[in-house]
């Protein structure tokens, strides 16, 4: 599964970007305000969301990890494709967090294709998950990190216990096979805090 890219805009065409990496051109979808201030042959790096469907695969990519984390939060959202959750990660993650913990649903329903009853179902869902993604420091998880956490989310356990643990092996160099182990017995020994 592709995570990351870095390369240069090769082209730009409504909210599909094509970039080349190693000699490869990905054709990722982005969000259609960042899409407007690119410029050809500029050097870009993304974070990626691989969304796989029976058909279809296709890469969502953000501008930080903060991004692409509200994108997945959202497509959890039931009713909410990755279009829709692409258009509303646009209002940006403070203003949803605020949103979801005003319960403004005008906000949501102002984006394409949300109306309010799916409007209030993003507020309901989200409103358990936002706070620890607003707490989380995510610009500084990178590398053998970000690689641990990614593995941790993908195995079910919640962003706030696969951050937390993650900090903990921040400066572990063994093989992360070795160190997902670990974690998740850390995890499952840690006293539940709810």
């Amino acid at each position: 599964m592709i995570g990351f890219i870095s390369g240069q805009v090769k082209l730009v065409d409504e909210q599909i970007l094509v970039m080349t990496s190693s000699g490869v051109g990905y054709q990722v979808q982005v969000g259609s305000r960042w899409l407007t201030q690119l410029h050809q042959d500029e050097p870009i790096s993304l974070y990626i969301h691989t969304h796989v469907k029976e058909d279809q695969l296709s890469l969502f990519g953000f501008k930080t990890l903060e991004e692409k984390k509200l994108f997945q939060l959202l497509l959890h959202v039931s009713g909410v494709g990755p279009s829709t959750a692409l258009a509303v990660s646009e209002l940006g993650s403070t203003t949803i967090v605020e949103a979801v913990q005003e319960a403004r649903v005008s906000l949501f329903t102002s984006v394409p294709r949300v109306g309010k009853k799916l409007a209030q179902k993003i507020i309901i869902e989200l409103k358990s998950k936002l706070g620890s993604l607003k707490e989380l420091e995510l610009g500084e998880v990178s590398g053998p990190t970000h690689e641990l956490v990614e593995a941790l989310l993908a195995l079910g356990f919640s962003e706030q216990e696969s951050y937390q643990t993650a900090k903990i092996y921040a400066a572990d160099e063994r093989a992360i096979e070795v160190v997902l182990k670990e974690a998740i017995q850390t995890i499952k020994t840690r006293p539940a805090t709810r």
